[in-house]
């Protein structure tokens, strides 16, 4: 019998390679059953992984084995009935079988495989057409990640990165140097030697006295090694930082006396949805939370999405300090600015064309992307008119939709993030 090991260096998860595979086979069915998901569950949920079912019909692996030629007979271990040699009488009555219950004479049944996909991967299916429009890398910074680069030459170093060449190189040198007088010294003595030879009658204690020198030049100049540690050369390696882009997205919300418990709900959910994208796409990328009611304040995180705080609206407020600190910790010149609003839409009549001016004139020229939501399902008001104007003055940097029950939540983000081709 043959045996046939897999010896391919795959790590620690040694079925990597296979689940991949597997992944990139079954994507039509894996990505419905993301979208699925994710009409189902919570948006509080989705960084959580999915058990996806398969049709078996639709699963056909092919199967490499050795064929078992001639006639196969074996007794497995554990039986204590039969021994090996012995015939087996064929069953009286036909092969009915013992099962419960009546046997149906039409359709057909079909089995499901089902697997469970990670958190990791999840996200991977649920974000893959979607990414953050327009960025621009204005702004060289970070070293979060590192690719190895050839940095010259070493005198310490690995063994496996020994550089042959400039080793020798540096041993010819080596032995040049320690030997160079000593083989001046020889070149002229075995001269003067060939000298005292020819002379008639030869000098013998002369020629005694240089064959010793000579001997002891040769001698001297055996004794320097042919390579030393001092002439071993590494090629050297580095790591090198790889550059990656500075943004910011703001985060803006209503929390005033018109946004009811369902309504922030919402708002939280779509937020809790961006944030869970953003810190998936891009790992140096900062977050400012605002939440505003007739007055806006810069918040942590669990403020943001968990704060009872209600008041009148005057959405202008969040603008004005949206651009402030748009002006006191991000300079243009270094980050990518996105910000992302979610509001019912009730909002003082005249602070509505306000809010359009400080858009037009002191956040779009300066922004990447600004996302509108507004969540109602009454008429728009004033605010979403005024925005209009902003969308046509800037139609892409600038989108707006509207949100009515949780289930638009991730459609309208889809559209509102979806990848933009080139």
């Amino acid at each position: 019998m043959s045996y046939v090991i897999d010896r391919r260096l795959n790590g620690k998860n040694k079925s990597m390679v296979n689940r991949q595979r597997f992944l990139r086979r079954y994507r039509d069915h894996i990505k419905k059953a993301v979208e699925d998901a994710v009409g189902k569950r919570s948006i509080t949920d989705m960084e959580h992984g999915e058990q996806i079912s398969i049709p078996g019909r639709d699963i056909d692996e092919p199967v490499l084995h050795h064929g078992r030629g001639g006639r196969q007979t074996a007794v497995h271990p554990g039986n204590r009935e039969f021994t090996a040699g012995e015939r087996i009488p064929r069953p009286e009555g036909g092969g009915s079988g013992q099962g419960q219950g009546q046997a149906s004479n039409s359709g057909e049944g079909m089995d499901e495989f089902v697997f469970q996909i990670t958190q990791a991967e999840f996200l991977e299916f649920m974000f893959e057409d979607l990414e953050l429009p327009n960025l621009v890398k204005r702004h060289i910074t970070g070293a979060d990640t590192f690719k190895t680069v050839r940095a010259g030459i070493s005198s310490e170093g690995n063994p496996s990165r020994i550089n042959i060449v400039r080793t020798l190189r540096s041993a010819h040198a080596r032995r040049i140097a320690l030997s160079g007088s000593s083989r001046t010294r020889l070149r002229a003595a075995c001269s003067e030697l060939e000298q005292l030879q020819a002379q008639q009658p030869p000098d013998q204690a002369a020629i005694r006295e240089l064959e010793q020198e000579i001997s002891r030049l040769k001698s001297r100049i055996q004794r320097v090694p042919y390579l030393d540690t001092f002439d071993l050369r590494y090629n050297l390696l580095t790591r090198q930082p790889n550059p990656s882009s500075k943004a910011v997205m703001f985060c803006l919300m209503d929390v005033s006396g018109s946004m009811t418990q369902a309504t922030k709900d919402i708002a939280k959910r779509f937020f809790i949805l961006l944030y869970l994208f953003l810190r998936r796409s891009y790992e140096r990328i900062e977050v400012v939370f605002i939440r505003h009611h007739t007055s806006a304040r810069e918040v942590d995180e669990n403020e943001f999405f968990y704060s009872r705080e209600t008041g009148g609206t005057i959405v202008s407020s969040a603008l004005n300090l949206m651009q402030d600190i748009m002006a006191e910790r991000y300079p243009v010149s270094e980050w990518n600015i996105y910000a992302a609003q979610a509001s019912d839409g009730d909002n003082w009549n005249d602070d509505s064309p306000v809010c359009r001016e400080i858009l037009v004139r002191k956040i779009m020229p300066f922004v990447q992307y600004f996302a509108y939501v507004e969540i109602t399902p009454r008429e728009h008001q004033a605010l979403w008119h005024e925005y209009e104007q902003v969308q046509q003055a800037f139609p892409e940097h600038f989108a707006q939709q509207q949100i009515v029950s949780a289930a638009d939540i991730y459609p309208v983000f889809h559209e509102l993030f979806q990848r933009r081709m080139a």
